[in-house]
Parts: structure tokens; C-alpha cells; sequence
């Protein structure tokens, strides 16, 4: 569905430069745009590889296994009808991670196979509570270091492509503080109600 409205704009876009006489304005957009693209993606790349191998290397020197010791306490409170040694938690747990360090490429499979382990454990096909929380800390997600916002700063070259880390960190607690808070307040008041 995505597609054909992204396919629908690009036609409208075209046949409005047509009528209107900057189709040439038009040509020149897709080609400076398609080079400009190319070389933020190659950018991108390098910076999330750079990223991924740290995080092997934070994996293989048992540091991922330690953070996922730090914060399962939490994951088992927030995720309370999941048992505490199921692999969900496990996957939650390397979701929240690889968020933490600006990782969403990274963090995007592991947040599937969180979701599939959780729907294993309801008994139909409507979102669990346990999904729901997880959808929020996923949305949210707490980030102490904006990879991909560095790179793409880096790239253009700012001066000071880190000064946004310490407000990025802020924003993030403050959204993910907030949408737990209400995502506890909107459970508390289904269950008033169901009783």
C-alpha cells in the first residue's frame, strides 16, 4: 500500500512539472539527489560497520552479556507475564542494547524475534500487554550514542558532530519515561474496567 502512495506522489510530481514547465528542474533533482544518496549510504555504512564490529567485540569480550545481566531485573518487571529465563527477554534485552548505542539497524531483527517469541506465548492473535510495552520501548528507545545522526552530521560537515549526544540522551529518557507511564496508566485502566 506504501508503495503505490509513494508511486502516486512521484506520477503527481512529474505530471505537475510537465504542466508546469520545470521538468528540467525536475531531471536535475533525480540525478544530484541519486548521487547525493548514494554517498550517504555508503557513509552510513561505514559508520554502522564500524559499530557492528564493536559491538562483536563487546560480545565476544562478554560486556553484551553483562549489560543483559544489568538490565534483565528491569525487562522481568516491565515484562511480567513472560517467564524470567525466556528467550524473549533475552531479545528484548539485545533490542534495548543495540538501541542504546544508536543501533536501530541492528536492533531491528532482534526486535522481530522478540515479538515472535511473545507471540508464541499468547494464545491468539491480538497483541499481548508484554507486546504492546516492548512496541513502546522500542519506539521510544533510550539512546546514549546517536550513530547514525553523528555520521550523517560528520558528513556534512559539522563542526561539532557530537555536541547532540547529551541532548539525545535526555530526549530519549524523557520519551521513554513518558510513554511508559502511560502505557502502565492505559493498562491500569482496561483492568479497572474489566473488573
Amino acid at each position: 500500500m506504501v508503495h503505490l502512495i509513494w508511486a502516486s506522489l512521484a506520477c503527481i510530481g512529474i505530471i505537475y512539472a510537465l504542466f508546469n514547465g520545470t521538468i528540467t528542474d525536475v531531471n536535475e533533482a533525480i540525478f544530484t539527489s541519486g548521487n547525493e544518496a548514494v554517498q550517504i549510504v555508503i557513509g552510513l555504512t561505514s559508520i554502522l560497520i564500524f559499530w557492528l564490529g564493536l559491538m562483536r567485540v563487546a560480545e565476544e569480550a562478554k560486556v553484551l552479556k553483562a549489560l543483559n545481566k544489568l538490565f534483565r531485573p528491569l525487562f522481568t518487571r516491565l515484562f511480567p507475564e513472560l517467564p524470567s529465563e525466556h528467550r524473549a527477554i533475552g531479545y528484548i534485552t539485545s533490542n534495548f542494547i543495540a538501541n542504546l548505542f544508536g543501533l536501530g539497524n541492528a536492533a531491528t531483527p532482534l526486535g522481530i524475534k522478540a515479538m515472535k517469541e511473545m507471540q508464541r506465548l499468547s494464545d491468539g492473535n491480538q497483541a499481548t500487554r508484554s507486546m504492546v510495552t516492548f512496541l513502546v520501548i522500542n519506539t521510544t528507545s533510550l539512546t546514549f550514542i546517536p550513530t547514525t545522526v553523528i555520521a550523517l552530521r560528520i558528513q556534512y560537515g559539522s563542526a561539532a558532530p557530537t555536541e547532540i549526544v547529551f541532548p539525545t540522551f535526555i530526549a530519549s529518557c524523557i520519551s521513554i519515561i513518558s510513554a511508559l507511564i502511560i502505557d502502565r496508566l492505559y493498562y491500569f485502566k482496561r483492568e479497572k474496567r474489566k473488573k
